[in-house]
């Protein structure tokens, strides 16, 4: 197993990151983004053409961190590829080390930097979470192909908290958790009530008995940047507080970083949150870095 299985399986609090990968071939700007962050998180997601933008590809990226010996979290679409692009890429990046996976449906490539992509959306990430599941335990691919040495994929999905109603009945997830997926990173959690009571409706429901979570949080950039997730991210809620706060703030993007060192040590106390993902889009991985080593936690 690698690193992050192994922690969570044994009831660590994980800390994972996210970079993007860059706009170019060479593999030093890549490597120049992950550095900051070693020896400070347990693995590294690498984003598959966030924001329907081209970069870098993801398995490419995985491969050149597993070189560096940095363990990656490969974010794979359904958006761009067939199901036989999706079974060969992770077949490569299996080859390469990687074997963290994390399925995602895709952004529209209308909102892109190439509106005129075709999406390709053959399989849903249900479809792709079944088919690397299948791919690692029955050795073959849907059509029966034998797969001649078949990758130990540790599989993910994504998840948004939210505030659940009376009558809630988590069914995405327990159709997550059947088609194989084993570890959840969520969208940004600003909220701590509702992530309290989120996850309280999901132990209820016995899912996280069946799926780690690592949710998500990052430093806020400022009272503006807070705004506009509030607005145009989906399943994202940052509390009236937390903006009032940081519209009060001298500093905006220190109190955006000590906003999300106390978020990080209120989510560690909820039964059921198995770590933090931490993202910071707009400020890269020593932005990640300053606030994992104000939390004393490494």
């Amino acid at each position: 197993m690698g690193n992050l299985q192994t922690k969570l399986d044994a009831g660590d609090f994980v800390i994972t990151a996210e970079i993007t990968p860059p706009l170019s071939a060479n593999p030093s700007d890549l490597l120049d983004r992950v550095k900051p962050l070693e020896g400070l998180v347990d693995a590294v997601n690498v984003t598959d053409g966030a924001g329907a933008r081209a970069t870098m590809s993801s398995t490419a990226c995985a491969a050149l961190m597993c070189a560096q010996g940095v363990e990656p979290v490969l974010q794979l679409t359904c958006r761009d590829r067939n199901r036989i692009g999706i079974a060969s890429d992770l077949l490569g990046a299996a080859a390469q080390g990687a074997r963290n996976l994390l399925i995602l449906h895709g952004d529209d490539p209308k909102a892109g930097d190439m509106p005129d992509a075709m999406p390709v959306f053959d399989l849903d990430s249900r479809g792709v979470i079944t088919l690397a599941r299948t791919m690692r335990d029955e050795a073959q691919l849907p059509s029966g192909r034998e797969i001649k040495g078949a990758p130990d994929f540790f599989i993910g999905c994504a998840d948004a908290p939210f505030d659940p109603p009376e009558d809630f009945l988590p069914k995405g997830l327990n159709g997550k958790i059947d088609a194989g997926a084993q570890f959840a990173q969520t969208q940004f959690c600003y909220d701590l009530g509702i992530a309290e009571r989120y996850f309280a409706a999901l132990r209820q429901h016995g899912i996280t008995d069946k799926l780690k979570f690592i949710v998500g949080i990052g430093p806020l950039l400022s009272a503006k940047s807070a705004h506009w997730m509030n607005d145009n991210l989906f399943g994202v809620s940052v509390p009236d507080a937390t903006l009032e706060r940081m519209e009060a703030a001298e500093d905006e993007k220190a109190e955006g970083r000590a906003i999300c060192v106390e978020a990080i040590q209120g989510l560690k106390q909820i039964d059921g949150v198995a770590g933090v993902h931490i993202m910071a889009p707009m400020q890269g991985a020593k932005a990640i870095a300053e606030t994992i080593l104000m939390t004393g936690l490494r």
